[in-house]
């Protein structure tokens, strides 16, 4: 068990960021938008909204899968799908001034397209009223559809991500029966057969009882698909309805595990006990396109 959390998992706050959680708030509230930032219960909450950036979620607050790593809210939406949504995005992420936009999503099995046509709207919306702003999309798998794939890709995001979560011995374990480590795997493949330039991203949660030698084999499954940037964090227990950490990982192991992925030839890696998918993502994408590997 992972047993008492340990101090290097504080989050330190700047003084000032009450104030800018407190208008973030109420531009979403005013824009009737969620993020995933509150949906998982995301630690890095004060911080990223402190600094003015948030992780935008599409396609309500209930997700049709029930991942046990996730605090997500689970159920059938029926096909319910709001068309204002991504002009509303567009709008608070203008009102917020943002250069760098995160979308992500509930997977929504009741769509037939898993809700690609609704990434693809928010993006080119963002494109009408940000035209300066770079845009990562963070996606479901969309069950592999291609067609649904290329919707998102056509739409011309700067970064597409897709998380693998866990190693592939853990996967039936952690993700729900409708993922897969395989599954997402094509889906990143995919990605850069649809458009060789363009950056992909993905994330392994480290804590919940995988070997050594299984984050090695997801860390070059990840190289082979062709994925340029990896993100590698701490799991935490979001409620104590979620899964329990195995065990907590210190900053060092991240440091080692950092260097290992550089070594591998990931062009951007970002490791450490509270990094999520999103964290400090306009920043690696700057530094990618800068020509570092890790920030």
């Amino acid at each position: 068990m992972g047993g008492v959390k340990p101090g290097w998992l504080r989050v330190e706050v700047d003084p000032h960021a009450p104030e800018r959680v407190q208008r973030m708030a109420e531009v979403l509230r005013g824009h009737g938008l969620h993020t995933v930032c509150q949906s998982a219960r995301c630690p890095n909450l004060p911080t990223c909204w402190g600094a003015g950036t948030a992780t935008f979620m599409l396609l309500g607050r209930v997700c049709t899968r029930a991942c046990r790593f996730c605090s997500v809210t689970t159920g059938w939406p029926g096909g319910e799908l709001d068309p204002e949504e991504p002009a509303r995005l567009a709008a608070a992420a203008k009102a917020l001034g943002l250069s760098y936009v995160v979308l992500t999503s509930v997977d929504r099995d009741d769509l037939p397209d898993g809700g690609a046509a609704q990434f693809a709207a928010a993006i080119r919306a963002l494109r009408q009223e940000l035209p300066g702003a770079a845009v990562e999309a963070l996606i479901p798998d969309f069950s592999a559809n291609r067609e649904a794939l290329k919707l998102v890709v056509k739409a011309c995001p700067q970064v597409v991500g897709h998380n693998l979560e866990t190693v592939r011995r853990l996967t039936p374990k952690v993700r729900d029966p409708r993922a897969g480590y395989d599954l997402s795997l094509s889906v990143l493949t995919t990605l850069k057969e649809l458009e060789p330039g363009l950056v992909t991203k993905s994330s392994l949660l480290l804590g919940l009882g995988e070997r050594e030698e299984e984050v090695e084999e997801a860390l070059a499954d990840l190289r082979a698909a062709g994925v340029d940037i990896v993100v590698l964090g701490q799991y935490l227990r979001p409620t104590p309805r979620q899964l329990p950490v195995a065990r907590y990982l210190s900053p060092q192991e991240f440091q080692r595990w950092a260097a290992r992925a550089r070594a591998l030839g990931f062009r951007g890696v970002v490791a450490g006990p509270l990094v999520r998918t999103s964290f400090q993502a306009a920043q690696v994408f700057s530094a990618l396109r800068c020509g570092y590997s890790s920030i």
